[in-house]
């Protein structure tokens, strides 16, 4: 019967072959346009997702600035839907808790490839700056990572007791600062330096270490440590 779900899509070939490549030779071997259009399968079932796919890489300029539009952005785009809306909406923050679970399964942060690869998956898709406290016990395992503050696209601010209550509470015995610069200079701010010192100051009554600080600036990523702004522990 029309538009019950035995009824036949005249594209359910079309779509049955692009998941097959997908799902055989990997996303990767995908064009921005089939990616898109794969990924709208789940949320428009019985429509051609082509020309929506054309039509939103259209508006918004590129394949990741559709995935990072805002919710009621994509809205305003003709022919998408709230389902469809909601699955581009909330695609990166899947995105980041597969990044952070993927890279917390070694719990010991120690090695700085380590470190900064699970920095980078906090800040996957954000557009506005944010800073984050990374947690760790006297073993130097993860035990809670912690947004401390939000911002504008150029500074965010974290007060040293925003800092210094969450360490106690979480019985911490080594902090790693991180925050984003989405503008894409890693380089810290006099702001940021100045920042960093009095939280360093703070925990340092409860006998807290502020292993580094870590500035992500898209593919790049920013030690303060590397740099010598902060004393390298003995333990890392």
């Amino acid at each position: 019967m029309p538009g019950s779900d035995k009824t036949p899509s005249i594209h359910s070939g079309h779509r049955q072959r692009l998941r097959k490549t997908a799902l055989e030779a990997g996303i990767d071997e995908l064009s921005d346009i089939q990616a898109l259009e794969l990924l709208l399968f789940y949320a428009i079932p019985r429509r051609d997702t082509n020309e929506l796919a054309h039509r939103l890489i259209n508006h918004f300029g590129s394949y990741s600035a559709v995935l990072n539009a805002d919710y009621h952005k994509l809205l305003e785009v003709d022919g998408i839907g709230k389902n469809a809306a909601s699955l581009l909406a909330l695609m990166p923050g899947f995105l980041r808790k597969y990044e952070q679970d993927l890279s917390a399964e070694k719990r010991y942060l120690l090695d700085k490839e380590h470190r900064e690869k699970y920095v980078r998956s906090l800040f996957f898709g954000k557009t506005q700056e944010e800073f984050y406290m990374i947690c760790l016990n006297s073993q130097c395992q993860l035990i809670r990572t912690k947004l401390l503050a939000q911002g504008s696209l150029d500074e965010v601010r974290v007060y040293p007791r925003t800092a210094l209550k969450e360490a106690l509470v979480r019985e911490t015995k080594y902090v790693i600062l991180a925050h984003n610069h989405p503008g894409g200079n890693p380089d810290p701010s006099s702001h940021d330096v100045n920042m960093t010192n009095d939280i360093i100051i703070a925990l340092k009554t409860v006998g807290v270490t502020v292993v580094d600080h870590l500035i992500v600036a898209g593919g790049q990523c920013f030690s303060f440590v590397g740099k010598g702004m902060i004393k390298r522990s003995s333990k890392f």
